[in-house]
């Protein structure tokens, strides 16, 4: 019987600048940061939210092939891939701590759908939402 989902998994580019990311501009905590020849196990977890763990991984062998790697590689900078959510207590007031934080955004908070919300990249082009909730 499934306990539930443990790790959500995010591709980046370069681990160490989406750790540097994730840590020092969201706030995050590690969780796991192990190796096994090239292949890296690093996951986050959000302060709050110490169930999930966010998986940083390198499209790579042997999770799939050389051509497939280099394809997500491209899918996840053009910004292709679902964007994932983040709930914050107050849009803006969590726009302005995180731009001071070097955060760049992609949506300014606007109020729409009964609520406010922004728009974040990561440095290899994962896209977040950012939501008032």
């Amino acid at each position: 019987m499934s306990k539930g989902i443990g790790v959500v998994g995010l591709y980046v580019h370069d681990q160490d600048e989406a750790l540097d990311f994730y840590v020092n501009k969201l706030g995050f905590v590690v969780h796991a940061d192990a190796r096994n020849g090239a292949y890296r196990w690093l996951t986050v977890k959000h302060p709050n939210q110490p169930t999930i763990e966010l998986g940083l991984f390198q499209p790579q062998e042997p999770v799939m092939d050389a051509a497939t790697a280099q394809t997500m590689r491209e899918m996840v900078a053009k910004g292709a891939m679902p964007p994932l959510v983040l709930v914050v207590e107050d849009c803006k007031a969590s726009y302005e701590a995180m731009r001071k934080n070097g955060v760049e955004f992609t949506q300014e908070p606007i109020a729409r759908y009964g609520g406010v919300d922004a728009n974040f990249r990561d440095p290899s082009g994962n896209g977040w939402k950012m939501i008032q909730g």
